[in-house]
């Protein structure tokens, strides 16, 4: 498969994580606080609005390749801030929750990684910075 087809599937792969749990975080605002609560979090109800829309926002510039570059190194910081805030350590004595809280912080380390080889590839020529590269050219 050719280099910019890869790029845009892995920016839309990722963008579909994002942009869906975005947009949900924003329409159950009140749900995403108890959870942001629930984990002890100061100020759980902007951190539920603050973390709804850079997810929905950084997952849209990922989606169209737009600062692609930043914003995956953005997005893998999260996801390794996010895996080990809402994951690490978590499930008590419940051996099934902290196995599947185990499973949840490495796809977090997973998904950082993914991020890393897009921050270090690019977005790829079919993008909006693939468009202001060869428009700039």
């Amino acid at each position: 498969m050719p280099r910019n087809a890869l790029l845009l599937l892995s920016r839309l792969l990722l963008a579909a994580l994002f942009v869906p749990s975005g947009f949900q975080a924003l329409s159950d605002i009140a749900g995403t606080t108890g959870y942001f609560a629930g984990l002890g979090l100061p100020l759980p109800t902007l951190a539920a609005w603050g973390t709804g829309l850079f997810e929905l926002i950084v997952g849209l510039l990922i989606l169209v390749g737009f600062q692609t570059r930043i914003t995956a190194l953005l997005l893998a910081a999260f996801c390794i801030a996010a895996g080990f805030i809402g994951h690490y350590g978590q499930g008590g004595g419940d051996a099934m929750l902290a196995f599947l809280h185990q499973q949840m912080l490495m796809k977090d380390i997973a998904i950082a990684g993914g991020f890393l080889a897009l921050a270090m590839a690019g977005a790829g020529a079919w993008s909006v910075d693939g468009r202001i590269i060869a428009g700039g050219s």
